[in-house]
């Protein structure tokens, strides 16, 4: 599965909104400089969030974006939805030859992939932009993190390896 810039970047932004605004408008171009993101590039993704109803926008001085909703109740993955970059862990496409064999017959693998994108999704729509904020990110998967040395502790409960933990936020 590979998440693009466009859905990485949208949730960075928006978490910085969430965490630096205070109830102020903030500036993309504060933004822009804070996480490292093209001002323009910015401005492509808030014209789709401000769509999709995650943002609102202030004029004048002083002006700037705002969360439309608290930061609790804004899901990663209604981020990612709003600036269109769906989640697939196929490369299956509907009347194509790619993925799935054309003669609309499934191939061997694709229930386990569908199924990955729908616990992605699941989880993506179980964090907020606060959590991200507030680093209760870490640990909430259940498997055991590597503590100081890169150890694991206790493995022997579960019957896959850890995987790394991905920080889609950063």
């Amino acid at each position: 599965m590979r998440l693009s810039t466009k859905g990485r970047y949208a949730v960075m932004a928006l978490v910085d909104l969430a965490k630096c605004s205070n109830g102020a408008p903030v500036s993309l171009a504060d933004i822009a400089d804070r996480q490292e993101i093209s001002l323009s590039y910015l401005e492509q993704l808030f014209s789709k969030l401000r769509k999709g109803g995650l943002v609102n926008s202030v004029r004048g001085p002083g002006g700037g974006y705002l969360l439309a909703r608290p930061a609790p109740d804004v899901r990663i993955s209604d981020i990612i939805l709003a600036v269109d970059e769906p989640i697939r862990t196929t490369r299956c496409q509907p009347n194509s030859s790619v993925g799935c064999r054309s003669d609309s017959s499934r191939c061997l693998t694709h229930d386990l992939w569908a199924e990955l994108g729908n616990q992605i999704h699941l989880y993506l729509s179980s964090v907020s932009l606060e959590d991200v904020y507030e680093k209760r990110i870490l640990g909430t998967s259940g498997i055991p993190l590597p503590d100081a040395v890169g150890k694991v502790d206790d493995m022997s409960r579960y019957h896959a390896p850890a995987l790394p933990v991905a920080n889609i936020a950063t």
